[in-house]
């Protein structure tokens, strides 16, 4: 079963007056449920670019992405943003967290926009699960890179979403403590049976996952 599908993407930037420079070229791709899906390439080489279309954080010049059969590039931004809520659940190498929200308020905020009346009981329980039930109260400036990229993994998992996208997760972390969100991450994503598309430099996690792409010259191989 194909939980993303993405047909004919492509996506220019304006560089100059009347002069475009086309990021992706036309890509076809498409991830069947409970796979973990790596992409690698160069810095500039459009990895974000494409893994911020899948999510429906930018819209494409002109192709398609659908999430479990719904086309994401039609949506206008209220019913993506609920959609995407739901569906899909992100995670920034810089964690990007709330700084004036605590991390139980952090995690619960995707169960909020979702409208689910359980988001504190199900933001609790996220945070038990990523080792931070000592930490619901604790302000990301109190907390270490690691327990904030494990706050963050906690917030992309607790809608249960079919679909984990995940840019540079372990970029902004020591070895040590890289290897062990890493772990934390892909031990939840297989307990849950969720599928996972990971954006990164670092070969090691990348090859962890169980299928492998290289994106070059606007190309996915």
């Amino acid at each position: 079963m194909k939980v993303l599908e993405a047909s004919s993407l492509k996506k220019n930037y304006e560089v100059a007056q009347g002069k475009q420079i086309e990021i992706l070229k036309g890509i076809d791709f498409a991830v069947e449920k409970g796979s973990t899906v790596s992409i690698t390439g160069h810095s500039g080489s459009g990895k974000t670019t494409f893994l911020s279309l899948l999510a429906g954080m930018d819209h494409p010049t002109s192709g398609i992405v659908s999430i479990n059969g719904t086309d994401i590039t039609s949506m206008n931004e209220k019913d993506l943003t609920r959609f995407r809520a739901a569906n899909v659940g992100f995670i920034f190498q810089r964690f990007y967290l709330m700084s004036h929200l605590s991390a139980l308020e952090n995690v619960s905020l995707p169960l909020d926009i979702a409208g689910r009346k359980d988001s504190v009981k199900k933001a609790k329980e996220a945070l038990e699960k990523v080792g931070l039930g000592s930490r619901f109260d604790h302000f990301p400036d109190k907390l270490s890179g690691g327990e904030c990229q494990r706050v963050a993994i906690a917030r992309a998992l607790v809608t249960g979403p079919d679909i984990i996208l995940a840019d540079e997760p372990t970029g902004n972390l020591d070895q040590e403590t890289g290897t062990l969100v890493a772990d934390l991450l892909f031990q939840l994503v297989t307990e849950l049976n969720q599928t996972m598309i990971v954006v990164t430099h670092n070969i090691e996690l990348a090859g962890r996952c169980g299928k492998k792409y290289a994106l070059k010259n606007g190309v996915l191989n």
